[in-house]
């Protein structure tokens, strides 16, 4: 399905205990480990450099994010995990504000971002884990997939997902080139705009 980014904006961050923007029909969430390259993705998806910040120092999002697209859905991004200087309590913090968005039952879907480049590690698994408690649908995203030769991401990306305990297969996605960027935009369309059923 065509489905095209026409507005992006930013609404609000929200914390531990801060009261989350008024539901939207749908809100797609953005999850992986600090500096899996959440932030371009969601730039690279919108077609805007600046709207989510980057930033080389992980474990810099620790906030809850929420971008409204096309006047329409909520894009959102979540915490970065696994950043080994962050305090114990900072970590704890995290593992709550988590665990109260992802039982909210707003999210329609989610997109787990995993390094194309690298096994999943105990963290990632721990994550997937928590989406199969939830019973979130999800999509799972190998990122940085311009690090390997365009030969060698499909099977690459599909590997990372069987190692994560998923069925195998994963969307190779470069924020650099834009590879990957027409199907997730399609799996978006797919997500808000769903094809009519007769009754």
């Amino acid at each position: 399905m065509d489905f095209t980014v026409k507005s992006a904006r930013f609404i609000t961050s929200a914390g531990l205990g801060s009261e989350y923007p008024e539901p939207r029909a749908h809100e797609i969430a953005i999850v992986g480990k600090s500096n899996v390259g959440k932030s371009s993705l969601i730039n690279s998806l919108c077609g805007r450099n600046k709207l989510a910040k980057t930033s080389a120092t992980p474990g810099k999002t620790r906030l809850i994010n929420f971008f409204l697209l096309n006047e329409d859905f909520y894009l959102v991004d979540l915490p970065g995990y696994g950043y080994a200087a962050a305090p114990k309590s900072e970590q704890e913090k995290w593992g709550r504000l988590m665990e109260d968005y992802l039982s909210s039952g707003r999210v329609s879907h989610i997109y787990m971002l995993i390094d194309i480049r690298h096994a999943p590690t105990e963290l990632d698994r721990r994550m997937f884990g928590y989406i199969l408690y939830y019973g979130i649908p999800y999509t799972l995203v190998a990122t940085k997939a311009d690090k390997l030769a365009k030969t060698k991401r499909r099977q690459a990306a599909n590997a990372a997902a069987k190692l994560l305990g998923a069925p195998p297969y994963a969307v190779a996605y470069s924020s650099e080139t834009g590879d990957g960027r027409e199907e997730l935009l399609g799996r978006i369309g797919a997500i808000v705009c769903p094809p009519e059923t007769d009754e």
